[in-house]
């Protein structure tokens, strides 16, 4: 059976990366059709409601945007598949580089977060499982349930609240970062929009957890090892946490795309310089190159971070491995 591992390799890898760019690719013309039919004028965003029709007219006609809408966006992909997103419309400087520290400081924020609720959830729910219907089981339940139904905004909003008012002013209710600076310079600034993030994955990745711990210790082969009477705690590592952390790899993929897509509320509560403030600020000034390369960064981790979690799913499991043609 192991002979036919690099041949299931082969086949499986190249479709699911062909199934990601076309994913990305659909992703990129529904972001420029969408962008074109956002209401208002990028044209007259730039140059202001004094400015004059015909000088209006002139800029739609230097920025291409006077052009059919498939020439503008074939003109548009080519250009970025040439390593060009292009420029933005209200600072003229090269979305590339515009968008570049932005898109870092998000990756700080969202490795950070991952870095937290990962272990953090599993270790919650797999206590959680391994004590089911017992006081600290109710009271995860109820705490995850609770946050569960809180929007990422309104946790942001009850961190400062608590931590950066007159409750227990402790924090730094915004970030103030300086362009260029690393937002590890403070990290204080950090604590409450990663708190925000963490809160908002942690309870489906830890009742995922916790469920599949359940599933586990009602499977017969650990009835069996309880049976020859192995020790409890030999159970959970040696039986139980192998097979139940197999879920939890699909799900961490998952929340890792939430994060990435979490981070656009949180970073505009916290005055976070990170792509997130980037396209809400692009969507008030009408600046399509800035909001079609954002949403497609956003689109492309979520499709990479699948990806990822995918491989990893069939590396941890030998029944997909052998499957995965």
């Amino acid at each position: 059976m192991d002979r036919h591992l690099p041949t299931a390799r082969r086949r499986w890898l190249p479709r699911r990366l062909l199934s990601g760019a076309t994913v990305v690719l659909l992703v990129s013309a529904l972001v420029f059709a969408a962008t074109r039919v956002l209401p208002g004028d990028p044209a007259r965003a730039v140059l202001g409601h004094e400015a004059t029709p015909d000088r209006v007219a002139a800029l739609r006609a230097e920025l291409g945007l006077d052009r059919p809408l498939v020439a503008q966006y074939l003109t548009w992909l080519g250009d970025l598949l040439t390593g060009d997103p292009g420029h933005s419309l209200v600072t003229r400087e090269p979305v590339a580089g515009l968008i570049g520290d932005r898109a870092v400081n998000s990756a700080v924020l969202v490795l950070l977060a991952a870095v937290l609720v990962v272990p953090l959830s599993v270790l919650v729910g797999a206590v959680a499982g391994r004590h089911r219907d017992r006081p600290f089981d109710r009271a995860v339940l109820a705490t995850t349930l609770g946050l569960t139904a809180l929007p990422e905004f309104v946790i942001a909003l009850l961190l400062v609240i608590l931590l950066s008012t007159t409750v227990f002013p402790l924090l730094p209710a915004t970030v103030l970062l300086a362009p260029g600076e690393s937002p590890l310079a403070d990290p204080a600034q950090l604590v409450l929009p990663v708190t925000a993030l963490v809160l908002g994955v942690l309870p489906y990745l830890s009742r995922l957890v916790r469920g599949s711990v359940i599933d586990v210790y009602e499977s017969e082969y650990v009835r069996t090892a309880r049976l020859k009477g192995v020790p409890e705690g030999a159970v959970l590592r040696r039986h139980v946490l192998p097979n139940a952390l197999v879920p939890a790899v699909q799900g961490t993929a998952l929340a890792l795309a939430y994060l990435t897509g979490g981070v656009v509320v949180v970073e505009q509560v916290f005055n976070y310089p990170g792509l997130g403030s980037a396209l809400v600020d692009a969507v008030q000034n009408r600046d399509f190159p800035v909001i079609q390369s954002v949403c497609l960064v956003f689109a492309a981790c979520y499709v990479v971070f699948n990806l990822l979690g995918d491989v990893a799913t069939v590396w941890v499991t030998p029944r997909l491995r052998t499957a995965a043609r």
